[in-house]
């Protein structure tokens, strides 16, 4: 009789670490440009939804009229915090803001940042960001065309 060898089907313990320590290194990786991607549509979406009402702003400072909510016909994101006053404001010399504060559903990177679209006398409108209450803000959150101060 011949003794036949067993070899044994499956991973060893050794190849199993390796591959958990694998798939940690990649996870450790991927989390924080996941939540970088987040935190960037996040911004991208609050300053797309502010972009909508610049038109609304725009026919009331050409009839000279307020510039409240109901005439903008401003509809709160759920990225954004809800204040006392109304998201529009108009001076007399044509120039002007739409502001809003992010919050509500947002990452908490951005809570607090002020988001703000600039009407200049000449109606050029500019995007501003107020990041002087996130202590967790990076440059590469910026939306293109914003500046920030």
């Amino acid at each position: 009789m011949k003794f036949m060898k067993m070899h044994a089907k499956g991973f060893t313990l050794i190849e199993l670490m390796i591959a958990v320590a694998i798939v940690g290194i990649l996870a450790a990786m991927a989390i924080p440009l996941y939540q970088s991607y987040v935190v960037k549509s996040q911004l991208n979406r609050a300053v797309g939804e502010l972009a909508n009402y610049k038109a609304a702003f725009e026919v009331q400072i050409s009839n000279a009229g307020p510039v409240t909510d109901t005439d903008l016909g401003y509809v709160p994101s759920n990225l954004v915090v809800n204040g006392l006053g109304n998201v529009g404001a108009a001076n007399s010399d044509g120039t002007g803001h739409i502001q809003v504060t992010i919050g509500g559903n947002s990452h908490p990177d951005i809570a607090g940042v002020v988001l703000r679209m600039e009407r200049s006398a000449t109606g050029i409108w500019q995007c501003v960001i107020d990041r002087s209450v996130s202590v967790r803000w990076a440059e590469a959150y910026t939306p293109n065309g914003c500046s920030v101060i």
